[in-house]
């Protein structure tokens, strides 16, 4: 049998759908499985043992995506699948399941788009209390593959001894030694309804030194706003003054060697945005604080012994929402989180001691790369 998966865009959505590898490896181990991404989140697939090939889509515009589109549909079509599952629903993942021209295609029942799919799965409109990962559960049902759970199923990503050694040599440029506790703090995202303010976080890492002046904690951004990093470094080291040290500047590594980066870490502490369940794919502690978005949905599908705790501003009349317009205007379900919640929720992360820290859920090491 030969399936194929379409997952564009986002690096978050893209570790959502790696339990669904697993499970259809399990079920159909002589299976040729193919997956299509686009390139910021191909290093969430790349080497994953589950797969038989990556498929990394380029992100043009204009005349240049419909040429790579119309090239990609060429190639998927004389690859001759016998199952396609759209695991995005957007317009451009549609369609090339659609082009797939596989016997069995899935997808969501999206207005306009539904047609395209041999099998139809319900997908909810309204944001419910249910993990984003079980959402894309249901297009396995098709198939007959049963939900499972996260101690069984867990998100996953190869690790990249590549990109381990390099952060261990960049690491100890910095004079950071195996013994230090490393606290890795992200400070971005690409949706202003999942960034806690600046001044929060800048508050976060001075109680952090503070409490432990031998911890180091190094500030990441993404590529939405790779200055935020430098912002709060900087705002952080003032109020620290002497102790200012104890912040270590790596700048704002690639994919690869932000989860090395992390699975080196004593805890990760980060908003609802893709990092947060690339963190997930490690067993280092977490801590992540949400704004509108539900715990039930964004808890990182990972074993739970595994020490994971998220903070919430708690009730509020307008959350959760659609993250499009803010219907109070003051973001209350960020700024209604106090910084000593959060560094609380941290102390108890470092504190943990159940299960070993820095490794990664998994060893993964995997197969070939095609770029199409």
């Amino acid at each position: 049998m030969k399936i194929l998966l379409v997952r564009l865009r986002l690096i978050g959505d893209v570790v959502f759908t790696t339990p669904l590898l697993r499970a259809l490896r399990r079920t159909y181990p002589d299976a040729e499985l193919t997956y299509v991404v686009e390139p910021a989140a191909a290093p969430i697939v790349l080497h994953n043992p589950h797969l038989t090939r990556v498929m990394v889509l380029p992100k043009r515009r204009g005349a240049a995506r419909l040429v790579d589109d119309m090239r990609v549909a060429n190639s998927l079509r004389a690859a001759r699948f016998d199952v396609a599952i759209d695991l995005h629903g957007g317009p451009r993942s549609s369609w090339l399941t659609w082009a797939s021209r596989a016997p069995m295609r899935i997808g969501y029942d999206i207005p306009g788009r539904a047609w395209m799919y041999t099998h139809v799965v319900h997908r909810a409109t309204a944001l419910l209390p249910r993990n984003s990962v079980l959402n894309q559960w249901d297009l396995l049902a098709p198939l007959g593959i049963d939900q499972s759970d996260a101690s069984t199923t867990p998100v996953e990503i190869a690790d990249d001894p590549d990109a381990a050694a390099d952060v261990d040599s960049r690491l100890r440029d910095k004079g950071v030694d195996a013994a230090s506790d490393l606290v890795i703090v992200h400070v971005s995202s690409n949706n202003p309804f999942r960034c806690w303010p600046e001044e929060s976080f800048a508050s976060l890492i001075v109680g952090l030194v503070r409490e432990d002046v031998t911890r180091r904690v190094i500030v990441v951004s993404g590529p939405s706003d790779p200055d935020a990093a430098t912002r709060i470094r900087e705002r952080a080291a003032q109020q620290l003054g002497a102790l200012a040290p104890a912040l270590v500047d790596l700048g704002n590594p690639e994919l690869p060697a932000l989860r090395a980066l992390i699975a080196r870490a004593a805890v990760y502490i980060g908003g609802d945005s893709g990092p947060l369940h690339v963190a997930a794919t490690t067993t280092v502690p977490i801590v992540a604080v949400l704004g509108p978005t539900l715990i039930e949905r964004s808890r990182p599908w990972r074993h739970p012994r595994w020490f994971t705790e998220m903070v919430d501003s708690g009730p509020l009349a307008c959350r959760p929402c659609d993250q499009r317009v803010c219907a109070p205007g003051d973001f209350r379900c960020l700024t209604g989180i106090g910084v000593d919640r959060v560094l609380a929720a941290a102390e108890r992360a470092l504190r943990h001691v159940d299960g070993p820290q820095g490794r990664s859920e998994s060893n993964l090491r995997g197969d070939r790369l095609v770029h199409q």
